[in-house]
Order: C-alpha cells, then structure tokens, then sequence
C-alpha cells in the first residue's frame, strides 16, 4: 500500500495523486460519501457505484454500538457485511464520542461514555479503537483524537492537542504490534489545535514524526467561518509532508472542496450531499436548489440540464417537488442521488483540470459562480 504523487499544477498547490490500498487502487482528489452505518443513507450500493465513487468513510462508534463487532466479525469484515468491494476508510468515532454521547469523561487513558442509544457505559482507548477497526478490516484507519468545538479556549485546546499526539503514538504502537503487523490496513494521523495557529504547527510537526501513512486535519468545519478554515489549512499545509496524502475531515461543501484543493488536500468526506438531499436540496455549478419550494411547480426542467445522473436524466423539478410534498421515499433518493453524482462528476472535473495545469482557472470560474447562499 502507498500513495504516489502524479502530477502538481504547475499555478496553484493542487495535485493528482493515487493511494495503492487493500481492497483497489483510487486516485485523488477524492471525495468519499458517508456510510456512517455501513451505507450511504437513502443509496443502493450499485447507485453509489453508478456515480463513480472509489471509497466510502464508515463509523466505528456507530457500528460498535449496532450492530456491534460480534456481528461484523462473524460476516468476515465490514466489505462482506455491507457487501463492498471497494476501499473504505473508518473514522475512529472520536467526534461521534465527544457529540453525542449523552455523558462522557476524557482522561489519558481513554475516554469512558454512555451510548446515545441506550444509555450504555463503555470505557474506549486508543488501542481499543485500533482492534475495532482491525475487526471492521477498512483500508485506512483513523485513531481516537479529542475533538474539541469552537470556540475553544486555548488551554482547552492545548491539552485536547497534547492528548491526541499521545493518543497517535499509542495508536501507532497498538497498529505495528497486533497481529499482521501493518501489511493490510493504513493508518493516518491526526493534527490537532482548532484555530490557534502555534498549536497547528506544533501538532502538524508532532504528528509527521511519529511514522503515519497520510495526515488528516482535524477540528475544522465544527462552527468556524469559512475564511477562518480556510486560513487555517493554508497556514498548517505547509508543515505537512508533500510525499503523504492530505485528509480534511468532514469538509464540506463544494465551494470548500476547490479551495482547499487548491492549497494541496487530497481527501474529502462529508455528510452534507446525502443530509442536503434528505430535505430536498440539490447541489449544482451555480449553488444550491431548494426544490420543495413553490417556485419549482410547474418547472419542467432537470434539476440540472448539465448533469448525466439518473435523476436529471428522467425526472423534472416539478416531479421532484411533489414528491417532497407528498412525502414520497423517491424523493430523497433522487436528490441524494444526484447530489452524490454531482460531487463525484465535479472531483472528475478537478482531476482534468489538474492534469492540464488548468486548476486555477477552473477554480477560479467555479468560484465566481457558485453561490452559497440556497437559491429559493
């Protein structure tokens, strides 16, 4: 397994790049949608691959809860149980722990919670979190971190920062030591320090010494403004090694994805295709579509005239809308469908531009079309 740099824009930092992991190779950028439970919500698998996607992110916390490693074990892996050949990565649940458990207390040695489904007690380590993702078998691992939100006093972050860079070496530890080594799985570190740009570089520096296979930045896209994150991922790649893929965590949207390709990250994941598409909201080259809305009616058109999806191909606006209003299942998985395409298609879009040295330019027009802002 190994990441191998392809080819940089020749006028900006972004780059092309291809992970060599267990389960195929990908090539980057890439954007994996979520399959929080072991599938992306409201999508077939073969929908999921008919829009090109090359690995989907999963969720240890959520599948330690349900439907639990005994299960997942006794299926073969987590690609056998949710039929997937593909890669996939896990994150360690570290966010999920911290947002939604009902109690939880960090200590050094892990961190003890109560399921936000029945109220449960666990105690997890480091190293606990290690074998579970050994369990689910994942291409790339993530290890336990403390996520902290913001704002966040720098005391707090401090400490968060200190305990997630001893928490990645017990982590990497735990890895080289169980049994069949580090032949099967990557892991990837994490860097830690919200906003506070002499934690990032400290942690950036700590985290590229202990011997990860890649390097996630977490703690951005957690409330933050957007000029904000993106200040602070320009600031911290540059103490990130050029040889690793560059993992930003749960970002974002798709103006977020360009620029944060333009300053050299490599993977992406995020919610917001799927969530966006459950409540009727449709990604496109201008910005975002509300199609519940009565301005759609009588609109005859595609959600997206410039999109191949299944959805654009076969139904209209107006069709759409009515589903939504009539509380039809077709209607989420038509917008999420085509939002997953459109994420994929606009990845394709970038990986061309990059290869013809013609990223700033596309990122420069894309920008000053879309709109963030729902058109309504």
């Amino acid at each position: 397994m190994s990441f191998k740099l392809l080819h940089e824009d020749k006028n900006s930092q972004a780059r092309l790049g291809k992970l060599s992991l267990a389960h195929g190779e990908v090539t980057t950028p890439i954007f994996m949608p979520v399959a929080t439970n072991a599938t992306v919500k409201c999508l077939s698998n073969d929908e999921i691959l008919t829009c090109g996607a090359e690995m989907l992110l999963a969720n240890t916390y959520h599948l330690f809860l349900r439907p639990g490693m005994e299960v997942i074990k006794e299926a073969g892996d987590l690609h056998k149980f949710m039929n997937w050949e593909r890669p996939i990565l896990t994150d360690s649940g570290g966010y999920q722990v911290f947002s939604l458990a009902l109690l939880r207390k960090v200590r050094d040695e892990g961190v003890e919670f109560q399921s936000h489904i029945d109220g449960k007690k666990h105690f997890i380590t480091p190293e606990d979190v290690i074998g579970l993702q050994k369990i689910l078998n994942s291409d790339i691992m993530m290890p336990l971190d403390e996520c902290v939100h913001y704002p966040c006093e720098r005391d707090h972050a401090e400490i968060a920062m200190k305990r997630t860079t001893d928490w990645a070496k017990r982590s990497r530890l735990a890895h080289t030591q169980h049994p069949g080594g580090t032949d099967k799985q990557l892991l990837f570190g994490i860097v830690q320090g919200t906003t506070y740009e002499d934690l990032r570089e400290i942690s950036a520096q700590e985290i590229t010494g202990i011997g990860f296979d890649g390097i996630a930045l977490g703690g951005l896209s957690v409330g933050e403004p957007d000029d904000l994150m993106y200040n602070i991922l320009c600031f911290t790649v540059k103490f990130l090694p050029k040889e690793l893929p560059r993992y930003v965590m749960g970002v974002g949207t798709p103006d977020q994805i360009i620029k944060a390709i333009g300053v050299g990250i490599d993977l992406f994941d995020c919610c917001v295709p799927t969530r966006y598409g459950r409540n009727g909201t449709a990604f496109t080259d201008q910005g975002r579509l509300i199609l519940r809305n009565s301005q759609y009616l009588h609109d005859f058109n595609p959600i997206d005239k410039d999109c191949q999806c299944f959805a654009c191909k076969n139904h209209t606006r107006a069709y759409i809308r009515h589903l939504f209003n009539t509380h039809e299942i077709l209607g989420l998985n038509l917008v999420s469908l085509h939002n997953i395409f459109y994420y994929q298609e606009l990845i394709r879009r970038v990986r061309k531009a990059i290869k013809e040295d013609k990223f700033s330019d596309f990122s420069k027009n894309f920008l000053n079309n879309y709109q963030s802002i729902a058109k309504e």
